[in-house]
């Protein structure tokens, strides 16, 4: 396969060579080749062309961190397009292309009437980075709304749709997470109700909404108090360098939870899904072993946020693994406890 013009719309997809992959932590990491990819239907020829070579499969590039240049393809989705396939007893569903702004889409979900998203406004990224993250804020998860991903199984060549059973959702993990050599998601399904409870329990929600002078919230409402939060708390990618949360919450025994808050009374516990289990704040962790605001060179930790590693400018992502892994060991050798990272190391 000849190399394509990248400007040329009936191709599908366009390629730089030798290009910095874009991604929010902004390290100076490139790729040999790295393909834009405007076209699902463009996907076989060119994984069938990237055969036997590395290959890395890029949405918005906001929970990703490269260590090194890239010996191979990078494909970057940016395919386009927002439908409401159907609607019945007050649940519409929603299908959207893989390479839409997930903030954009909940906003557009909200406009549209339909509640739920509300509580993951303004998560950096693209649509199709949402299931296999199975990203989540402010006690909701993507995978409560979804009813499908349409994917690329690269095993039989086919494109084909898994439904949401089927697809291995668990706390930031999902199928796709997994097994990342075999599927590539072009979009998802998702079932959005006209109507639901608002999720207010999450730890400061409801302060915020006071601080609005709201009431009777709204689920409009509930997005402009996360937004505010996530803005408060959180630096602009645009700015600085990051990729949002650095490490998962670590889900530990029920015992093992009740041990930890009997020895450190201020630890933040949250529910995990089932009464076996409960989850610890890593926040919370790293900022106990003085890490919040902790910079060494050009990379270092938020001041904001104790889960937020920042490239204040030159950092290498390198660099950025190296104090990811200084974290680790302090948390793990005064908890006794590991810190996954959340993003995608490479």
């Amino acid at each position: 396969m000849q190399d394509p013009d990248p400007d040329a719309p009936a191709a599908g997809y366009g390629l730089d060579r030798d290009a910095l992959i874009p991604t929010t932590f902004a390290v100076p990491a490139r790729a040999r080749r790295l393909v834009t990819v405007r076209d699902a239907a463009a996907l076989p020829a060119l994984l069938e062309e990237a055969r036997g070579g590395p290959l890395f499969v890029l949405g918005g590039g906001s929970n990703v961190l490269f260590t090194r240049d890239y010996p191979g393809t990078v494909l970057r989705l940016a395919t386009r397009g927002i439908e409401l396939v159907g609607e019945h007893a007050g649940r519409g569903r929603v299908r959207v292309a893989a390479g839409e702004n997930w903030d954009a889409f909940v906003r557009w979900s909200l406009a549209q009437g339909f509640a739920g998203l509300e509580n993951l406004v303004l998560i950096p990224g693209t649509v199709g980075a949402a299931p296999i993250q199975n990203i989540g804020a402010y006690g909701v998860e993507f995978s409560d709304f979804a009813a499908a991903v349409e994917v690329l199984d690269r095993a039989s060549g086919r494109f084909v749709e898994l439904p949401a059973s089927d697809c291995g959702f668990a706390y930031r993990n999902s199928l796709f997470k997994r097994e990342p050599e075999r599927y590539v998601v072009t979009a998802v399904v998702l079932e959005l109700p006209r109507e639901r409870a608002l999720r207010l329990d999450y730890r400061g929600v409801r302060e915020e909404l006071a601080a609005m002078g709201v009431g009777t919230p709204a689920h409009t409402d509930v997005a402009r108090a996360v937004e505010r939060l996530r803005l408060r708390k959180l630096p602009d990618p645009a700015r600085l360098g990051n990729a949002g949360s650095f490490f998962k919450n670590p889900v530990v025994t029920e015992a093992r939870a009740r041990m930890l808050r009997g020895r450190y009374p201020d630890l933040p516990v949250h529910p995990a899904g089932d009464a076996a289990h409960a989850k610890l704040s890593a926040a919370w962790l790293i900022e106990a072993c003085g890490f919040k605001a902790h910079r060494d060179g050009d990379t270092g930790v938020s001041e904001k946020h104790a889960l937020v590693l920042v490239n204040y400018g030159s950092a290498s992502g390198a660099d950025v693994w190296r104090l990811a892994g200084r974290i680790r060991a302090a948390v793990r050798e005064r908890f006794d406890l590991d810190l996954e990272p959340e993003p995608v190391i490479v």
